[in-house]
């Protein structure tokens, strides 16, 4: 009877160690001097505060806040293309544009990849995105997870989820407790998709369309996979900008991330008793991404709007008095952004303008 080994199960410990030995450098871009070296460990290490001045915090009262999500089945679109650079950068954008909406500085974030074998070209690209997502977070990647399931994942298919720890000053906590009636909410560009929906957008692209991801489609200008591949916006220099510029309490009284659940789902998460938003339809263009999908799966216009972002990832609810210069500060940074609503006395949630 032959001798069972590990590689005979499905796992290739030659193979791993190999994928392994190409990670560090990804890592290494990410790291600033709080992250404090720890080679060979079983942990990373990040160093809240720092002497050094321009990394100085200086908290009095520091909160953390934490954060975890995946991609979804926007990685079978990936798997499709054969393009794996970009879902790493929708990954760190899930939850660092959650830890964004307590106003939180996102510190560093953690990557778990499972594969049903080791493939360390794959591993390598899928690094490269995430720490890609982490530079333009500002955040670092302290490490992760590479599990190796060769009977729990199909060959060809793998799975990631994230997870970020931020920090944020106690007195400068975001919870949308301070959202008070004649406050305004500024809708703010989305790149398309982002990663939610995708079970429906596959199902219509794929299934009812039959297209292929090498389809050119031209009102997208671009191919099917290009356009259900685009990135997750992050929102976080941008939108930490405008919270270190306005530290006067109440400017930004809540932020929302438009994620599953649609506009109104989300915005209604972040809103005390007693005040509801009012939100202007035609406030804002859709992206052509969307009405494209509403059009070959012949989606009632509520289904869109309670699965899909619909060209708004974010919303900040402001003051009146400091909207106007909010939305230049945004345009500064590149995002695009429009007066979709406002908040009024009601029951709580969100409705449409008569």
């Amino acid at each position: 009877m032959a001798k069972a080994t590990y590689k005979d199960a499905g796992v290739d410990l030659e193979v791993y160690r190999q994928a392994m030995s190409r990670l560090p450098r990804l890592l290494a871009r990410t790291h600033t001097p709080r992250v404090i070296p720890l080679d060979g460990g079983f942990a990373g290490l990040f160093q809240l505060d720092f002497p050094n001045r321009l990394f100085a915090r200086r908290y009095k009262t520091p909160v953390l806040v934490s954060c975890t999500d995946g991609v979804g089945t926007k990685l079978k679109v990936a798997v499709e293309t054969g393009k794996h650079d970009t879902v790493g950068i929708d990954l760190v954008a899930m939850s660092v544009n959650d830890a964004l909406c307590c106003g939180a500085e996102p510190l560093f974030f953690l990557d778990y990849v499972a594969m049903p074998k080791d493939d360390p070209e794959l591993l390598e690209q899928l690094v490269e995105g995430i720490a890609a997502g982490c530079i333009e977070a500002d955040s670092a990647l302290l490490g992760g997870e590479t599990a190796i399931l060769p009977d729990l994942y199909a060959p060809g298919d793998y799975d990631l989820v994230g997870f970020c720890v931020g920090v944020v000053e106690k007195s400068r906590l975001i919870d949308g407790r301070a959202i008070q009636p004649d406050d305004l909410a500024i809708g703010v560009a989305s790149t398309g998709l982002h990663s939610n929906g995708y079970s429906l957008a596959r199902k219509i692209a794929f299934d009812i369309a039959g297209h292929k991801v090498s389809d050119h489609v031209e009102e997208l200008g671009q191919t099917v996979g290009e356009a259900l591949l685009t990135p997750t916006r992050i929102y976080v220099r941008p939108v930490r900008k405008v919270l270190s510029y306005y530290r006067v309490k109440n400017v930004v009284g809540g932020i929302a991330h438009v994620t599953g659940g649609g506009l109104f789902e989300n915005l209604e998460r972040i809103l005390p008793e007693g005040v509801q938003v009012v939100i202007e339809r035609g406030s804002w263009p859709v992206p052509p991404v969307f009405s494209w999908l509403q059009r070959l799966g012949e989606v009632d216009q509520e289904e869109m709007e309670q699965v899909f972002n619909m060209g708004v990832g974010l919303v900040l609810i402001v003051s009146p008095y400091y909207a106007e210069s909010i939305r230049r500060m945004l345009k500064r940074d590149g995002l695009q952004s429009w007066l979709i609503g406002r908040v009024r006395k009601g029951k709580r949630g969100v409705v449409w303008g008569k």
